[in-house]
């Protein structure tokens, strides 16, 4: 299978999208992680496109997106 290297991921509450591109790290479930460009935004993704969000410091506390989808 291969691997996406980006995601839109659009947030319900603020409506905002964000894209996520692939680092290193995988999360927690063994999932490839994303990070947008300041890296304060982190989420791992399944192959399924669910996500889990990754706190990047301390109190954070993020929205779940709406959605997560692929971008060529």
């Amino acid at each position: 299978m291969e691997s996406v290297e980006r995601y839109e991921l659009t947030f319900p509450v603020s409506g905002d999208s964000i894209i996520v591109s692939r680092t290193e790290r995988k999360g927690a479930g063994g999932h490839p992680v994303y990070a947008d460009e300041t890296g304060i935004v982190q989420a791992e993704i399944n192959e399924q496109g669910q996500v889990r969000m990754v706190a990047s410091g301390g109190h954070q506390s993020h929205d779940v997106p709406v959605r997560a989808v692929p971008v060529p």
